[in-house]
């Protein structure tokens, strides 16, 4: 394998931890590459959670993920830990303790975070499977800037034992492919409770709100025109001020949560961070019991009105991001208010632990942006089914 500068992995070596793994008889993924983010333990291995102070503060893993174990047990061959952004706290893939990343389309790109490295890894053929997680869209942003598959299953669905958390009302694993056939050969090994069972989509509920914000909406349309020719139904119900009171509710959620989970760390440790993602645990600190409450009755005016939306055979389309990849020189202000504008975009499965599938749609010479599918809880095999379709691959 060939490590360079840019390589999206944590060590320059081939971590041969397969040989341990009691395979089960059937491997559908026999001989399928894995990229793990660096969040996952791995036996006799540190995990260090993009940042030197993690690693130096925390013991090497006596376990192996369950969810890495699963995959190695059908086969996969395990052949790094990629860069993460420092405890998953970002969307942009820059990591101030590692070279910086290179978007699989246009070096002067970012690639999106935090699971960065491992969407590298997907995106320039060093892993056919990249193993990530996803809080605030940490696998489906990433795979919007990559020309990806990326998707988050509903949450809790998956085992987080043994994975560095985030804020685990939200935090999910998540996977990122090159096709959505090898999407859903993942899904079917990790969620074979599933497999009997299917959800008849046939009607698309498309956010018009959203759709008309996005910088691509001139290819959505023509997208939906050529795919559904009778027609999709087209909803105002979460509108503009919605998502901007659902992004709020996500990030004041989200940060009592992070404090909760690693304040002490943080305050006994004294970690070097980033200045945006440093500023960002600050003001995690400041967030009241009050705020906190205002959030959550937020998240139920927009879980109620997801559920009024998802009813019978129904399901969303929205855009994942609002475009393509920022710039590398975009200021850190502009970067900051991007942030904001995009968790309008990605909040709605986090607050809601929907499943949702990103499928990437459209490329304009060095650029990439899509489209998202987001269905009711548990029925993730089914929405990989209907990406599968939507795709014209089925």
């Amino acid at each position: 394998m060939n490590f360079s500068f840019h390589s999206p992995f944590v060590l320059p070596v081939k971590l041969d931890i397969n040989k341990t793994t009691n395979h089960a008889k059937s491997q559908p993924l026999k001989g399928w590459t894995l990229a793990v983010k660096d969040l996952f333990d791995i036996d006799g291995m540190v995990t260090t959670a993009g940042n030197p102070d993690w690693a130096a503060t925390h013991p090497i893993a006596t376990q192996t993920s369950e969810t890495v174990a699963r995959l190695l047990d059908a086969g996969a061959e395990f052949v790094g830990k990629t860069i993460t952004d420092e405890l998953a706290y970002s969307l942009n893939g820059q990591n101030i303790h590692y070279p910086a990343l290179i978007n699989c389309l246009d070096k002067d790109r970012i690639s999106g975070g935090s699971s960065s490295g491992t969407v590298v890894a997907v995106g320039r053929n060093l892993a056919r499977i990249g193993l990530g997680t996803d809080t605030g869209g940490s696998i489906r942003v990433p795979a919007s800037y990559n020309n990806l598959i990326g998707f988050r299953p509903t949450h809790g669905l998956i085992s987080l034992k043994n994975v560095v958390p985030l804020a685990p009302s939200f935090d999910t694993p998540g996977w990122i492919t090159r096709t959505i056939e090898d999407a859903l050969e993942v899904a079917k090994c990790l969620i074979a409770n599933q497999q009997t069972e299917d959800t008849p989509f046939n009607t698309p509920v498309a956010l018009t709100d959203l759709i008309e914000s996005a910088q691509h909406k001139v290819e959505i349309e023509q997208w939906l025109k050529t795919t559904f020719p009778v027609g999709v139904s087209k909803s105002h119900a979460i509108n503009a001020e919605d998502v901007e009171k659902a992004a709020n509710a996500f990030r004041v959620l989200q940060g009592r949560e992070i404090w909760q989970t690693h304040g002490e760390w943080i305050t006994n440790s004294q970690p070097t961070f980033a200045d945006d993602i440093r500023q960002r645990f600050e003001w995690c600190e400041t967030l009241t019991k009050d705020d906190e409450l205002v959030a959550i009755e937020q998240q139920q005016a927009l879980k109620n009105k997801v559920s009024a939306l998802l009813t019978q055979d129904q399901y969303l389309l929205l855009p994942t991001t609002p475009g393509p990849a920022p710039r590398i020189d975009t200021s850190a202000s502009e970067i900051a208010e991007y942030r904001k504008k995009l968790m309008q975009f990605t909040c709605i499965a986090g607050l809601t632990g929907c499943p949702q599938l990103h499928m990437p749609l459209f490329k304009q010479h060095n650029t990439a942006y899509g489209l998202s599918i987001l269905g009711p809880k548990n029925s993730d095999l089914s929405l990989l089914r209907l990406g599968q379709k939507l795709m014209g691959t089925a």
